[in-house]
């Protein structure tokens, strides 16, 4: 569902297209709490629904109309971090923390945007300010990246395990975990976490690839039995040639990249390149 900002103005004109009389409605219906009601529900409906780079426009103007209003600074910064705006999106959360009506939520979605630009002492200072009463999924989930960056990696199992139980979608928590267990070269425990994470989510094609990565460090570059689609299959042999290739095992890695040339249903360029390169070095 994609919101335009567009309508706004057309609603507006609409609305004051008879004659000058209505100002004193228009006046009584800004006091109306009821229109309180309606910018909320809009304002839920462009976090959730719009197009990122709309909502944005949306609280954007809002906020220059109501500079007041801390809902719609919480939107804005909310709305750059999910268009990919995490830098811009920083100094709104920092405004937003200053308020005094500022939540300790706003403290969590601001250590969130933090990591987003590589701030990790900035994100972990900022996770600290808030109460450990305050327990949620973001905030374990924010405080088991952190720790996996300071590799204290006996906190982050716990956070990561916390935060798996306290949302019912944890394949996103689950594959970060795997991938951290990857990092430290625990592929065995990787690979369990990586297939936990594509049951709950059986198109997370990220866990997917991962889980291939975590098999080929174990020297099992064999498919895992998982549902896949054809272009994904492609892919994933793709992924298991290039780990063959960069464990030694050229030819293992030349048959994977050959048959991910075959099995994909279009003209798999990363593959063929990657094919000629090693041919060419193999050659040389």
């Amino acid at each position: 569902m994609v919101l335009s900002t567009r309508v706004l103005p057309v609603v507006i004109l609409l609305a004051t297209a008879g004659c000058e009389a209505m100002q004193s409605s228009d006046v009584d219906r800004a006091l109306d709490p009821m229109n309180v009601i309606d910018e909320t529900n809009l304002s839920n409906i462009m976090l959730t629904a719009a197009e990122p780079g709309e909502a944005v426009t949306y609280f954007r103007r809002a906020t220059e109309q109501q500079p007041d209003r801390l809902d719609f600074r919480r939107g804005l910064a909310a709305s750059l971090v999910r268009d990919g705006r995490a830098t811009e999106a920083v100094p709104v959360w920092q405004n937003v923390i200053s308020h005094p009506d500022a939540i300790d939520q706003d403290r969590i979605d601001y250590a969130d945007a933090l990591i987003r630009t590589g701030d990790w002492d900035g994100a972990e200072a900022m996770l600290d300010s808030v109460p450990p009463t305050f327990e949620t999924y973001e905030r374990y989930r924010l405080e088991a990246m952190i720790a996996d960056s300071n590799q204290e990696w006996d906190r982050a199992d716990h956070f990561y395990d916390t935060a798996a139980g306290l949302t019912t979608r944890p394949a996103n928590v689950l594959n970060n975990w795997g991938y951290s267990r990857l990092t430290r070269g625990d592929f065995d425990g990787a690979e369990d976490l990586f297939i936990q994470s594509i049951s709950y989510d059986p198109d997370l094609f990220t866990a997917k690839n991962n889980l291939v990565l975590a098999r080929a460090a174990q020297g099992n570059y064999a498919l895992p039995l998982i549902q896949m689609t054809q272009i994904e299959r492609a892919q994933l042999l793709h992924t298991a040639g290039l780990a063959a290739i960069r464990q030694g095992e050229v030819d293992v890695g030349r048959g994977l990249l050959t048959e991910a040339i075959d099995t994909h249903p279009q003209h798999f360029e990363a593959a063929v390149r990657a094919l000629r390169a090693l041919d060419t070095e193999t050659r040389g």
